[in-house]
């Protein structure tokens, strides 16, 4: 298995079925892969959806959270379960469009040892006016504290080496930082443009980084993080 496709879902029972055949129409034959459904407590027919794709594609597996724990709790529980040494990710609502995985995967690939991560960088954004506004000042606040060199952390399509991302310390919140914490640990990154584009059906299940209290405390810890790293030393055995 070379690639694992992570997509964390609640309540999306209506997007289910679509997205799936747009992971498959842009990666059927140029990768040997998986797609990993992490079914974060959703309470409609998600599950029963999953589960009837599932008898039609052997490649298609369901992880499943008793109760909802977060999007980067899903992410997690689907990183940790991977087959693929690469792992892509989007988001289950439709939006990230998976026509931009292959660039994201050939980005890893092509950037050898140095590359840890490949991160989407939407443009044409379809959210309203007031969340392009939050998500701006978010960024603009984050780049100048962390200087990630990343203008949009909020992109659900990014692509990374899956030991590389085993190596993140996880908190809740973990997925609009890993930039900073892919440099923390000695990688490099590169950047994807990416077109957003409307949900098919449904709203929102995970927010946007617009709860100031809880953003300040993430940004502080990831910098007090970023601060106190050493550098790895070289180990040999004797």
């Amino acid at each position: 298995m070379a690639v694992s496709i992570v997509v964390p879902v609640r309540n999306e029972a209506e997007n289910v079925s679509p997205l799936i055949a747009e992971i498959a129409a842009a990666l059927d034959g140029r990768w040997s892969y998986e797609i990993i459904y992490v079914n974060d407590g959703s309470t409609d027919a998600t599950g029963e959806r999953l589960a009837s794709d599932m008898k039609q594609r052997g490649n298609l597996r369901q992880i499943r959270h008793a109760a909802s724990a977060g999007q980067s709790a899903a992410v997690r529980s689907g990183v940790r379960v991977a087959r693929g040494a690469i792992v892509a990710t989007l988001d289950g609502d439709g939006q990230n469009n998976p026509a931009f995985l292959p660039d994201l995967i050939s980005a890893i690939e092509n950037g050898g040892d140095r590359v840890g991560l490949a991160a989407g960088q939407r443009v044409g954004r379809k959210d309203t006016g007031f969340k392009r506004i939050q998500s701006r000042i978010a960024n603009g606040v984050r780049n100048a504290i962390l200087r990630d060199g990343t203008r949009d952390t909020g992109c659900g399509l990014k692509a990374f080496r899956r030991e590389v991302f085993l190596m993140m310390p996880y908190f809740d919140g973990l997925h609009r930082f890993l930039p900073a914490l892919v440099r923390r640990e000695g990688y490099e990154i590169a950047y994807v443009d990416v077109t957003d584009r409307p949900r098919r059906s449904g709203v929102s299940n995970y927010g946007f980084f617009d709860r100031l209290w809880i953003g300040i405390m993430d940004l502080a810890g990831v910098w007090w993080l970023i601060r106190r790293k050493k550098p790895t030393p070289v180990a040999t055995e004797v």
